[in-house]
């Protein structure tokens, strides 16, 4: 069960300043997906550094909304791997040196742990094949490894790139460089859902030896090596800080060794003599002493106190507001309702995502509405967009889908609906919560919603076992 521990927030209410992630999953088939128009506009966020590593010929790096920095191929789009996760689901995924997403199309569920087996898999007939969905990224016959970038051979006789061992692949859910549809980097989405999502690959974050970085729910924040979280005060000026006396029984200044030089964005200032101590952005920085657990975001419940990020998510459409609920906080919309998204993963070896509107749609409708739309769209209902709704993000969109065959359509298509979607997955609002703040309709579905159901967009990575 999740739980809430806090009063206080560094989300407000209702502002176009908080920003939000919700779990995404795997990859579709891809039929019809909704161009950006002109309404689009860029983010304008201060972006995460990285280190600059060697990148074989054609690959680059590109700047994502939610998850950093990450490869990209000769086109530009995200580069993906797929690690062998040994804890749940089978062992399901890759490991190190050993490509396994192939062509097999497989027409029977089998038993990973967590699902059920033996039945045939709806619409056989056009199910698509791993490397349909995900195309390897192939290398020369001729390639050499590259820094941490080497050659494997696969099972029909290409070679492959791999990055840290792991074999690399793009998603046809991407359709221009810097979205990441295909999969999610982000801790609470790897360990919460049983089926086990592909993750966008990148360079290291530019940060000193004593600090690491991992993405939650709103972007990605800084942690130190040991796994706490790191704080900013209000009070403290540009390079000083105000941290003392009383204020030093809840909150431990980082310090910095009497070696240490300053490094990019990174900086050190000196609190007395002799003590030193890091700094992010001029702003110095603290651990938080009453943080109950490795990746905690406790110390932001603090007023005048924020977790340090390298860089924060895009903006949820504006109407959207945030509801404290008894599972957390919870993104909702402009009444209080809380917003849900869709999870879906196959029982098999290629643990096929079907929770996009190009998948089938026939797990969603059969968990929602006992396969009947209609009943469906009035227990689950798509958040309407405005007309005038403009592309905020890369994350956060509005696009057109019709409301019987749940798939993305044209605006001028019969049954066409308007909705907001968060990486390319519509949103919902559950006709059973008749108050802000209630969130009757978390863990509906298969194994808790995990695998196929809905729960709510939740805000709050910390009740998730901390940094990973």
């Amino acid at each position: 069960m999740r739980k809430h521990a806090h009063e206080q927030s560094e989300l407000p209410r209702k502002s176009s300043a908080f920003a939000c992630l919700a779990s995404a999953a795997l990859a579709g088939l891809s039929l019809v997906t909704p161009a950006f128009g002109e309404g689009y506009r860029p983010p304008v966020v201060e972006l995460e550094d990285y280190e600059r590593v060697p990148l074989p010929t054609g690959f680059g790096v590109q700047q994502t909304d939610a998850d950093g920095p990450v490869f990209t191929d000769a086109r530009g789009m995200t580069l993906y791997s797929w690690p062998l996760e040994l804890q749940r689901n089978g062992n399901a995924g890759e490991a190190p040196g050993r490509p396994g997403c192939d062509n097999t199309r497989y027409t029977v569920n089998e038993k990973l742990e967590g699902g059920p087996a033996g039945f045939i898999l709806p619409e056989v007939d056009t199910r698509p094949s791993c490397i349909d969905l995900w195309p390897p990224v192939y290398a020369d016959e001729n390639a050499k490894p590259v820094g941490s970038f080497t050659v494997l051979a696969r099972n029909d006789g290409r070679k492959q790139w791999a990055y840290n061992g792991y074999a690399l692949y793009t998603s046809i859910l991407d359709k221009k460089p810097g979205q990441v549809n295909g999969g999610a980097s982000r801790t609470y989405y790897l360990t919460a859902h049983h089926s086990v999502p592909r993750k966008p690959v990148g360079p290291p974050p530019n940060v000193p030896p004593a600090f690491l970085v991992r993405t939650v729910a709103t972007g990605r924040i800084i942690l130190t090596r040991d796994g706490s979280s790191v704080y900013t005060f209000d009070r403290d000026g540009p390079g000083k800080s105000n941290c003392a006396d009383a204020c030093l029984a809840e909150w431990t200044p980082i310090s910095a060794g009497s070696l240490t030089l300053p490094q990019g964005e990174w900086g050190v200032i000196e609190r007395s003599p002799g003590v030193r101590q890091w700094t992010f952005r001029g702003e110095p920085l603290y651990t938080h002493n009453l943080d109950r657990r490795p990746g905690g975001l406790e110390g932001s419940d603090v007023p005048g106190w924020h977790n340090a990020y390298t860089q924060k998510n895009p903006d949820p459409p504006e109407e959207f507001t945030v509801q404290d609920t008894s599972i957390g906080q919870v993104l909702a919309d402009r009444n209080g309702k809380t917003l849900y998204v869709y999870n879906c993963g196959e029982s098999t070896p290629d643990q096929l995502a079907c929770d996009h509107p190009t998948t089938t749609q026939v797990y969603r409708l059969t968990i929602c509405g006992n396969f009947d739309a209609t009943r469906c769209n009035r227990t689950w209902r798509y958040v309407p967009a405005p007309a005038n709704a403009a592309s905020r993000s890369l994350i956060w969109r509005a696009a057109w889908i019709d409301a019987e065959t749940g798939r993305f359509v044209d605006e001028h298509a019969s049954n066409a609906l308007h909705i907001w979607t968060f990486r390319d997955r519509p949103i919902y609002t559950f006709a059973l919560d008749a108050r802000p703040g209630e969130t009757r309709g978390d863990a509906w579905g298969e194994d808790h919603g995990a695998r196929n159901g809905f729960v709510a967009f939740w805000l709050r990575d910390d009740f998730w076992g901390g940094a990973k």
